[in-house]
C-alpha cells in the first residue's frame, strides 16, 4: 500500500510556527497534485491547502490564507506546509494527500498517517 509519510507536528504556543513535511513515493509524487487536510476531534476532515504538480498554482482555505504556505520540492518528493501565526483553532491532526486536485478529501486516493499539531493559548 502506498504510504505518504508526514512529520513536523508538535506542541506550540499561539503565535508560533511549525513546518510540516510529507514525503511520497516518486511514482505518486510525480503524477499528482498534493494537498494538506486537517481533522479535529469530532469534526470532519477539512481542506487546508493544495499545490499543483509544478508548484505554480496553490489554493488555501480561508481560515489559513496569509498564515500558511504550501510548497513542494519535486527533486525530494516532498511537500511542505509552513504554518505561521498559529492559533488554538488550528489544533488538529494534519494529513497530506495525493490526488487529482481540488478541495474535497474524497477525491484524493493516497493519504499519510497524519501528524498532530497542538496550539496552546
Amino acid at each position: 500500500q502506498v504510504q505518504l509519510v508526514e512529520s513536523g507536528g508538535g506542541l506550540v504556543q499561539a503565535g508560533g510556527s511549525l513546518r510540516l513535511s510529507c514525503t511520497a513515493p516518486g511514482r505518486i509524487f510525480s503524477r499528482y497534485v498534493m494537498g494538506w487536510f486537517r481533522q479535529a476531534p469530532g469534526k470532519e476532515r477539512d481542506f487546508v491547502a493544495v499545490i499543483s504538480w509544478a508548484g505554480g498554482h496553490t489554493a488555501y482555505a480561508d481560515s489559513v490564507e496569509g498564515r500558511f504556505t504550501i510548497s513542494r520540492d519535486n527533486a525530494k518528493n516532498t511537500v511542505y506546509l509552513q504554518m505561521n501565526s498559529l492559533k488554538p483553532e488550528d489544533t488538529a491532526a494534519y494529513y497530506c494527500a495525493a490526488g487529482p486536485g481540488g478541495t474535497v478529501s474524497r477525491e484524493y486516493g493516497y493519504w499519510g498517517q497524519g501528524t498532530q499539531v497542538t496550539v496552546s493559548s
